[in-house]
């Protein structure tokens, strides 16, 4: 736009006053554009009126084309050169990234490789290099299938058509295989653990990539666990576990009839001797030597285990029971022979067996077990190193079962709180009306149902199974309470007479457990006698004189129960520090009737008080045994015809 008169033109009416005073009588306006659109403009002003002329309008169209050409030339460069940038910083963000993936590629400890749909490689990490022997060159372009990956698991060939990689690329689904093999270079095979993934560009498969690790040493650790989990870890042989799964397939095979077994169940004889002589290394050394002895003994076919402790178990297939009884003889003369030496020492042991027949009219796998175990044991009763046959019917067999049964019963009222204690007064048969109560505690017990169980009935399992130290704890503890809350009648109780088994003579432990609980109950040890029988005394003599030494010097008594019975003469009571003789009863009870029972019980009653020892008559069932016994000069009589056994608490009512 031209306007060569700025106050004459109407289209300038807003500004010709400023024009006035600024001097400006013309000006030409042109127009910068770029794309198309207008972005400024180029003004010029003049201080004369019809001064645009033609050739002045052209030069400055000319100079706003220039302008617009520069502006816009300007910013293309610009634009350029952010575009260049922003490649630039893109370039290096793609090779971070890049660098990044070929890090972690070659960093991994798994394998990783990818192939194209012909199953060539395309590339491979380090690891894979690693694990497979091969080159980079050697892989790279190589096809896979037939290099590494060409066998089953189990050596059989492998068709790359039914290989799980090339089932990815070709089904386009991932896929996770654990129990293939790959081959290295120099012809070895591995276990592995792989996954393959299909490639997918832009809705295309170009391949797969497998990721891959060695499983050797995790395979070898699986055995290892399975191994501990089913083999004893001191002998190697099978566990407990493990020989009752066999027995249970064993009767599942027996039952069609089709095979016979025969169950050994075999115990060691002496060995408690080494393990108590020379400690348990000892014992260990000799049940592993135990155990390779057996192992040479028996067939290839047969299944050994060791069921715990000394105890082993053996499983005879195939095997008729005239010939397991041959080999149960032969491993008996073998363990005889054998010589455990340690040390200086030298033993000799045995093994008692007990053989169970299987066939198709067996109960079941515990049934059996349990009837080896009883016939074992017998077989024990009857001399040791012996084999003895359990049959249907077997009365001595099954004696010890109805034993063994008792095991558990006994720790389950243990358990669930039914054991009881009676007790049972001891009186002076010199009428003295001055005397405190004297009376021996009994150890009871009753059944699921309420009922009371015989001690007859659970003493013996106990004593045979070694629980006997565990009920005396429970008795001494249990009594010690009573007498504890019961203050007011501790003045009348002159003796509380508390039985203790063979066993517990043994317990180096019991005396220090004795000596705490009398501090915690703050019991007088002076009213605490301590019965024992002379069996049990004799056959353990030192320890015996040991046991009641330490517990006299704070002040317990102690009474030599069923005394008379022994094989030993007097001589041991010179050593053995008792105060009370307990003539045993089968003297007491026909003493009326039988002069030689009588003499018996004269000649106790006379010694014993030669040696400063007071006499106490069991079994005393009625006024003329009381009566001959005091004639006698019994100190104390004991028995049904006193005064039957009554529950501890009466004591609380009287």
């Amino acid at each position: 736009m031209v306007i060569n008169n700025l106050h004459e033109s109407t289209i300038t009416a807003p500004w010709q006053d400023l024009a006035r005073k600024a001097h400006i009588h013309s000006a030409a306006i042109f127009p910068i554009t770029r794309d198309k659109g207008v972005i400024g403009a180029f003004c010029v002003y003049s201080g004369e009126s019809e001064f645009f002329n033609a050739d002045i309008v052209d030069l400055l169209h000319e100079m706003t084309s220039d302008i617009s050409f520069a502006i816009g030339n300007y910013k293309q460069a610009k634009e350029h050169e952010q575009s260049h940038k922003k490649l630039s910083e893109s370039s290096t963000e793609l090779e971070k990234i890049n660098s990044q993936m070929r890090l972690l590629l070659e960093s991994t400890g798994e394998g990783i490789y990818g192939i194209d749909t012909k199953g060539n490689v395309t590339f491979v990490n380090q690891s894979a290099l690693k694990m497979l022997g091969f080159s980079r060159e050697e892989l790279l372009g190589g096809n896979i299938h037939a290099l590494t990956h060409h066998t089953y698991a189990d050596g059989s060939t492998l068709p790359m058509g039914e290989c799980s990689i090339h089932e990815a690329f070709r089904t386009g689904v991932p896929c996770q295989i654990n129990n293939e093999v790959f081959w290295r270079k120099n012809g070895t095979s591995f276990p592995v653990e792989y996954s393959a993934y299909p490639i997918n560009e832009a809705g295309v498969i170009k391949g797969a990539v497998t990721v891959f690790r060695d499983v050797t040493e995790s395979h070898a650790i699986a055995q290892q666990m399975n191994f501990l989990a089913t083999h004893d870890t001191l002998t190697n042989l099978l566990n407990r576990y493990s020989f009752e799964k066999h027995l249970s397939q064993a009767f599942n095979n027996a039952q069609s009839g089709d095979v016979d077994y025969a169950l050994c169940y075999m115990d060691l004889d002496q060995f408690k001797v080494v393990n108590d002589t020379c400690g348990h290394v000892a014992g260990d050394a000799l049940l592993q030597m135990v155990s390779r002895l057996l192992q040479q003994t028996i067939r290839h076919s047969d299944i050994l285990s060791r069921l715990g402790g000394d105890e082993f178990g053996l499983l005879l297939e195939d095997c008729p029971l005239e010939q397991a009884i041959r080999l149960a003889n032969k491993i008996c003369e073998n363990v005889k022979d054998f010589r455990f030496s340690w040390q200086d020492k030298t033993f000799t042991i045995g093994v008692s067996i007990g053989i169970v027949s299987i066939d198709h009219e067996s109960e079941g796998p515990e049934n059996a077990l349990s009837a080896a175990d009883a016939a074992c044991y017998v077989a024990k009763d009857l001399g040791r190193n012996r084999v003895h046959v359990h049959r249907r019917h077997d009365d001595e067999t099954i004696r010890r079962q109805g034993e063994m049964q008792w095991v558990s019963r006994i720790q389950r009222a243990i358990e669930e709180k039914r054991l009881c204690l009676y007790q049972q007064p001891i009186i002076p048969l010199d009428d003295d009306e001055e005397a405190g109560q004297h009376f021996e505690i009994l150890l009871r017990m009753t059944d699921e149902d309420g009922r009371m169980v015989p001690p007859g009935a659970f003493i013996p399992a106990a004593e045979r199974y070694n629980l006997m130290p565990t009920l005396d704890r429970w008795v001494i503890d249990t009594t010690f309470q009573w007498l504890a809350d019961n203050p007011t009648r501790m003045a009348d109780i002159e003796l509380c007479a508390i039985n203790l088994s063979g066993q517990s003579l043994g317990d180096d432990n019991l005396p220090g457990y004795i000596t705490d609980k009398l501090n915690h109950y703050n019991l007088d040890a002076n009213t605490i006698c301590f019965e024992v029988t002379e069996t049990a005394a004799v056959s353990r003599l030192d320890q015996a004189i040991h046991f009641i030494t330490h517990l006299k010097h704070i002040g317990c008594r102690f009474a030599l129960d069923d005394f008379g019975t022994g094989m030993s003469s007097f001589a041991y009571l010179k050593n053995m520090p008792v105060d009370y003789l307990k003539i045993d009863g089968s003297f007491v009870k026909d003493i009326a009737d039988d002069p030689i029972d009588r003499a018996m019980v004269e000649s106790i009653s006379e010694i014993g008080h030669l040696m400063g020892l007071e006499t106490i008559g069991e079994y005393v069932e009625n006024d003329t045994i009381r009566k001959i016994l005091t004639s006698i000069g019994v100190d104390y009589a004991q028995g049904f015809g006193i005064a039957k056994p009554q529950p501890l608490t009466t004591l609380d009512e009287n």
